[in-house]
Protein backbone atom coordinates (compact mmCIF):
# COMPACT_ATOMS: atom_id res chain seq x y z
CA UNK A 1 0.00 0.00 0.00
CA UNK A 2 1.41 3.34 -1.04
CA UNK A 3 0.95 6.14 1.46
CA UNK A 4 -0.75 9.17 0.01
CA UNK A 5 1.15 12.15 1.32
CA UNK A 6 1.81 15.44 -0.28
CA UNK A 7 5.49 15.99 -0.97
CA UNK A 8 4.78 19.61 -1.86
CA UNK A 9 5.12 21.42 1.47
CA UNK A 10 3.81 24.77 0.24
CA UNK A 11 0.21 23.61 0.48
CA UNK A 12 0.46 23.02 4.23
CA UNK A 13 -0.42 25.85 6.55
CA UNK A 14 2.45 27.03 8.72
CA UNK A 15 2.41 25.43 12.15
CA UNK A 16 1.61 28.10 14.68
CA UNK A 17 3.02 28.04 18.18
CA UNK A 18 -0.48 27.43 19.51
CA UNK A 19 -0.94 24.40 17.29
CA UNK A 20 2.41 22.93 18.34
CA UNK A 21 1.67 23.65 22.01
CA UNK A 22 -1.82 22.11 21.75
CA UNK A 23 -0.40 19.00 20.10
CA UNK A 24 2.08 18.57 22.97
CA UNK A 25 -0.75 19.01 25.50
CA UNK A 26 -2.69 16.22 23.76
CA UNK A 27 0.41 14.00 23.77
CA UNK A 28 1.01 14.55 27.49
CA UNK A 29 -2.66 13.79 28.20
CA UNK A 30 -2.32 10.54 26.24
CA UNK A 31 0.71 9.68 28.38
CA UNK A 32 -1.43 10.16 31.50
CA UNK A 33 -3.99 7.55 30.45
CA UNK A 34 -4.16 4.69 32.95
CA UNK A 35 -2.21 1.91 31.25
CA UNK A 36 -2.20 -1.54 32.90
CA UNK A 37 -0.67 -4.95 32.22
CA UNK A 38 0.33 -5.73 28.64
CA UNK A 39 -0.93 -2.33 27.45
CA UNK A 40 1.70 -0.70 29.64
CA UNK A 41 4.40 -2.77 27.93
CA UNK A 42 3.30 -1.90 24.36
CA UNK A 43 2.37 1.70 25.17
CA UNK A 44 3.85 4.06 22.61
CA UNK A 45 5.62 7.16 23.83
CA UNK A 46 3.29 9.80 22.41
CA UNK A 47 5.38 12.74 23.59
CA UNK A 48 8.57 11.33 22.07
CA UNK A 49 6.80 10.58 18.80
CA UNK A 50 5.31 14.05 18.54
CA UNK A 51 8.59 15.64 19.60
CA UNK A 52 10.37 13.77 16.84
CA UNK A 53 7.71 14.83 14.34
CA UNK A 54 8.11 18.51 15.15
CA UNK A 55 11.92 18.29 15.29
CA UNK A 56 12.00 16.81 11.79
CA UNK A 57 9.30 19.00 10.24
CA UNK A 58 9.79 22.30 12.09
CA UNK A 59 13.37 22.26 13.45
CA UNK A 60 13.43 26.04 13.85
CA UNK A 61 10.44 25.91 16.22
CA UNK A 62 11.04 22.78 18.33
CA UNK A 63 14.45 21.80 19.60
CA UNK A 64 16.45 20.37 22.46
CA UNK A 65 15.27 22.95 25.01
CA UNK A 66 11.62 22.10 24.44
CA UNK A 67 12.55 18.42 24.56
CA UNK A 68 14.18 18.93 27.95
CA UNK A 69 11.15 20.78 29.35
CA UNK A 70 8.77 18.12 28.03
CA UNK A 71 10.97 15.42 29.53
CA UNK A 72 10.87 17.06 32.95
CA UNK A 73 7.08 17.35 32.65
CA UNK A 74 6.76 13.65 31.76
CA UNK A 75 9.15 12.73 34.59
CA UNK A 76 6.90 14.53 37.06
CA UNK A 77 3.76 13.02 35.51
CA UNK A 78 5.12 9.44 35.55
CA UNK A 79 6.78 9.85 38.96
CA UNK A 80 9.97 8.47 37.43
CA UNK A 81 13.55 9.44 38.12
CA UNK A 82 13.85 13.19 37.68
CA UNK A 83 15.64 13.91 34.39
CA UNK A 84 15.36 10.41 32.92
CA UNK A 85 12.85 11.31 30.23
CA UNK A 86 14.46 14.72 29.80
CA UNK A 87 17.80 13.18 28.87
CA UNK A 88 16.20 10.63 26.53
CA UNK A 89 14.03 13.27 24.84
CA UNK A 90 17.03 15.58 24.41
CA UNK A 91 18.97 12.81 22.65
CA UNK A 92 15.90 12.11 20.51
CA UNK A 93 15.49 15.79 19.61
CA UNK A 94 19.16 16.02 18.69
CA UNK A 95 18.79 13.03 16.38
CA UNK A 96 15.65 14.53 14.86
CA UNK A 97 17.33 17.87 14.28
CA UNK A 98 20.44 16.33 12.74
CA UNK A 99 18.51 13.94 10.49
CA UNK A 100 15.52 16.13 9.62
CA UNK A 101 16.34 16.48 5.91
CA UNK A 102 17.18 12.81 5.59
CA UNK A 103 13.95 11.65 7.20
CA UNK A 104 11.82 13.96 5.06
CA UNK A 105 13.22 12.77 1.75
CA UNK A 106 11.80 9.24 2.22
CA UNK A 107 8.23 8.00 2.03
CA UNK A 108 6.36 7.19 5.24
CA UNK A 109 7.35 3.53 5.37
CA UNK A 110 11.04 4.37 5.08
CA UNK A 111 10.62 7.24 7.53
CA UNK A 112 9.21 4.75 10.04
CA UNK A 113 12.44 2.75 9.83
CA UNK A 114 14.49 5.87 10.59
CA UNK A 115 12.11 6.84 13.38
CA UNK A 116 12.43 3.34 14.85
CA UNK A 117 16.20 3.75 14.98
CA UNK A 118 15.98 7.15 16.64
CA UNK A 119 13.41 5.91 19.15
CA UNK A 120 15.54 2.87 19.87
CA UNK A 121 18.49 5.13 20.77
CA UNK A 122 16.20 7.21 22.98
CA UNK A 123 14.88 4.12 24.73
CA UNK A 124 18.46 2.88 25.15
CA UNK A 125 19.34 6.10 26.98
CA UNK A 126 16.25 5.67 29.14
CA UNK A 127 17.20 2.05 29.91
CA UNK A 128 20.83 3.01 30.59
CA UNK A 129 19.76 5.55 33.21
CA UNK A 130 17.43 2.97 34.72
CA UNK A 131 20.29 0.46 34.84
CA UNK A 132 22.65 2.94 36.50
CA UNK A 133 20.13 3.79 39.19
CA UNK A 134 18.44 0.46 39.87
CA UNK A 135 21.04 -2.04 38.67
CA UNK A 136 18.95 -3.82 36.04
CA UNK A 137 17.44 -3.17 32.62
CA UNK A 138 13.78 -3.73 31.87
CA UNK A 139 13.87 -5.03 28.30
CA UNK A 140 10.17 -4.39 27.80
CA UNK A 141 11.01 -0.70 27.37
CA UNK A 142 12.14 -1.43 23.84
CA UNK A 143 8.74 -2.74 22.73
CA UNK A 144 7.44 0.82 23.04
CA UNK A 145 9.89 1.99 20.39
CA UNK A 146 8.39 -0.49 17.92
CA UNK A 147 4.80 0.53 18.62
CA UNK A 148 5.78 4.19 18.46
CA UNK A 149 7.45 3.67 15.08
CA UNK A 150 4.32 1.92 13.82
CA UNK A 151 2.32 5.02 14.76
CA UNK A 152 4.62 7.35 12.79
CA UNK A 153 2.66 7.13 9.52
CA UNK A 154 -0.81 7.70 11.06
CA UNK A 155 0.52 10.57 13.18
CA UNK A 156 2.16 12.22 10.18
CA UNK A 157 -0.99 11.87 8.09
CA UNK A 158 -3.15 13.25 10.91
CA UNK A 159 -1.00 16.30 11.55
CA UNK A 160 -0.60 17.07 7.86
CA UNK A 161 -4.36 16.75 7.39
CA UNK A 162 -4.88 19.25 10.20
CA UNK A 163 -2.35 21.61 8.60
CA UNK A 164 -3.94 21.59 5.14
CA UNK A 165 -5.83 24.74 4.22
CA UNK A 166 -9.60 24.49 4.51
CA UNK A 167 -11.58 24.89 1.33
CA UNK A 168 -14.00 27.75 1.14
CA UNK A 169 -17.53 26.24 0.96
CA UNK A 170 -18.66 29.11 -1.29
CA UNK A 171 -15.96 28.31 -3.81
CA UNK A 172 -16.67 26.16 -6.87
Amino acid sequence: MKYAISTDREFLLPASRRFIFASFIVAVLLEWLPWHGWALVVRPDFVALLLLYWCTHKPHRVGIGIAWVLGILVDVADASLFGQHALAYSVLAFGGLVLNRRVQMFNLREQSVHVFGLLLVSYAVYALVHWQVRGFVVWEYFVGSLTSALLWAPLTLLIQTLRRPRRNPNEL
